[in-house]
């Protein structure tokens, strides 16, 4: 019996599945990255409203505050403008400021500056939850492309579309209880009070909603890259032609 015959050993088959758990981790970490703009993303989803509560908090000027804002997340896109790289989250903040701008403008109240970001993210977390009791999770309808799985999870993964629905369950929760939070001190909190929590609850909902996303993905099956499938049956229908034609050929010359 040669090397290539022996049993597989126990040993060898667990290095391998450690193997592949630790390859669908990493590129469920990949993905995530770039489906949700890693630490360069946060910091832009940050900073201009950091900023507008610390000089809010130290000279009460709304205005100026406001400013100040707008002027920080506009430096981050043109930042990505000049770097040629995506500019999807920075043009995200961007609009996300500009209507808080607007909203503090038109009211005079400072508040109303969150007010905008405020009720995009219940509507967000009301999406995640009604996609998914839809049968449609949003969290796979945002990942399938990054995967290159498109929506192939729905029918031809129910593993993954499980893990999609839970994920998408915990954004859901997640995202409410956030809301459950800011909303009550929104009427009761003083403005300085209400940014600077605001502010607080921005990264550690997101971080543990991103958390259990890849928990429950690298758990799950691994997505079927129906690009990959569709280049191959273009490369199968090329090689048939090809056979066709060369048949064709060798009739025409006997």
């Amino acid at each position: 019996m040669t090397s290539d015959d022996k049993p597989t050993s126990d040993t060898d088959r667990t290095t391998r599945t450690d193997q592949q758990e630790a390859d669908a981790k990493a590129v469920t970490e990949a993905a995530l990255f770039e489906a949700f703009g890693g630490v360069r993303g946060m910091v832009e989803t940050v900073l201009p409203g950091l900023l507008f509560v610390t000089i809010f908090t130290i000279n009460k000027d709304l205005h100026l505050s406001a400013i100040a804002a707008l002027v920080v997340s506009l430096v981050l896109v043109a930042v990505r403008l000049i770097r040629r790289d995506t500019v999807k989250h920075a043009f995200s903040g961007v609009f996300g400021v500009a209507f808080g701008v607007v909203f503090a403008m038109m009211t005079g109240n400072a508040k109303d500056f969150y007010l905008p970001g405020m009720l995009y993210t219940l509507g967000l977390a009301l999406a995640y939850l009604i996609t998914t009791l839809a049968g449609v999770p949003l969290i796979g309808l945002i990942l399938g492309p990054v995967f290159k799985e498109n929506l192939s999870w729905r029918t031809r993964n129910p593993g993954r579309k499980k893990a999609y629905a839970k994920a998408s369950y915990a954004w859901g929760l997640i995202l409410l209880a956030k809301c459950a939070i800011l909303f009550p001190l929104y009427w009761w909190a003083d403005t300085t009070q209400f940014g600077w929590v605001l502010v607080a609850l921005k990264i550690p909902p997101f971080l543990l909603a991103v958390y259990l996303t890849w928990v429950f993905l690298a758990k799950a099956p691994p997505p079927i890259d129906v690009f990959a499938e569709m280049e191959a049956q273009e490369q199968a229908e090329k090689a048939r032609k090809a056979e066709a034609a060369a048949a064709a050929t060798r009739h025409q010359e006997f």
